[in-house]
């Protein structure tokens, strides 16, 4: 009966993530089109911040908690939901376009994440210092965003500030920091019943919850028929989860890994350089290319078993 209550929280919080996402997102691009910030600056901060939220939340709740196993598993299992499942299903659904800056621009930001990330990860703990780095790393790439006008990879919601967007951002906002403390002790208690690790429960059932965001964001961008905005809020996610969200949550407490999890970070950056070549592939992921995406993040999450 207790893992059957347990289960439901988790269904319940994965819908508060995902309905305090959007709430967020739309009130806070509202006042900040309110104050007068460009829809660039929007798009590259407040939209990108906010769809990253529930990972953010579940990552920063589960480092405080020390659950380390957690807070990684869960922006690992993200980028492989993100860059696996979510990217692989949209393209076989309708063949996505790519272009030379998604991939020398944010294809290489995103195989140079993940090279920092084994880097710092080689004594199998992220500090205080290398979360500081990371984490002015993506100021400075937002920074450079910014200055040089890149094109918006988010959508931006439409529509006119009321007052009404006020208690919805805070609501939302609530929302998503209460759910996260439920997702992140429902699941610790799911592993501990079953007798499996946290940093398993983070890379799958945690981490699928908190992409949820993603996947509403792709699917939408998709049948509008902007596959730019599909792979970009993709791509953009994993830099974020990678350089703001394991900054931040490695600045509030080191971040330890065991040497079997560092496996799953080297996977992360092959499978990183796999996607890079298939993004330049006749500038365009096929069918087959996203199911080719599916099986290595199926094979992914089997090795992450196996260990």
């Amino acid at each position: 009966m207790t893992i059957f209550i347990d289960l439901v929280v988790i269904a319940f919080s994965i819908a508060a993530l995902w309905i305090g996402a959007v709430w967020v997102v739309t009130s806070a691009s509202k006042l900040a089109k309110k104050l007068g910030l460009s829809e660039l600056v929007i798009g590259l901060t407040i939209v990108a911040i906010a769809t990253s939220a529930p990972e953010f939340a579940v990552t920063v709740v589960a480092a405080i908690n020390g659950q380390s196993a957690i807070s990684v598993g869960n922006v690992i299992g993200s980028n492989i939901f993100n860059l696996g499942i979510i990217l692989g299903i949209v393209s076989i659904f309708s063949v996505m376009q790519t272009d030379r800056k998604l991939l020398y621009r944010d294809g290489s930001i995103l195989i140079f994440c993940g090279l920092i990330l084994l880097w710092f990860y080689y004594d199998l703990v992220l500090e205080f210092h290398e979360g500081i780095i990371l984490f002015m790393l993506l100021v400075g790439y937002v920074i450079y965003l910014i200055k040089t006008g890149a094109a918006i990879e988010e959508e931006i919601p439409e529509g006119e500030f009321t007052l009404i967007d006020i208690p919805k951002l805070i609501v939302g906002i609530a929302l998503i920091i209460l759910a996260a403390d439920f997702l992140v002790d429902s699941a610790s208690e799911i592993a501990r019943v079953f007798g499996l690790s946290e940093w398993m429960i983070g890379v799958t059932i945690v981490a699928a919850g908190t992409s949820i965001p993603e996947l509403a964001t792709s699917v939408v961008a998709v049948i509008k028929g902007r596959h730019g905005i599909s792979a970009g809020n993709l791509i953009g996610s994993d830099i974020f989860n990678m350089l703001g969200v394991l900054g931040v949550a490695s600045i509030i407490r080191p971040l330890t890994i065991s040497e079997a999890d560092y496996t799953s970070l080297i996977l992360l950056a092959v499978s990183m350089v796999v996607l890079f070549i298939i993004l330049r592939t006749n500038w365009k992921i096929t069918k087959l290319e996203g199911m080719i995406l599916i099986l290595i993040a199926l094979a992914r999450w089997s090795i992450v078993f196996i260990n």
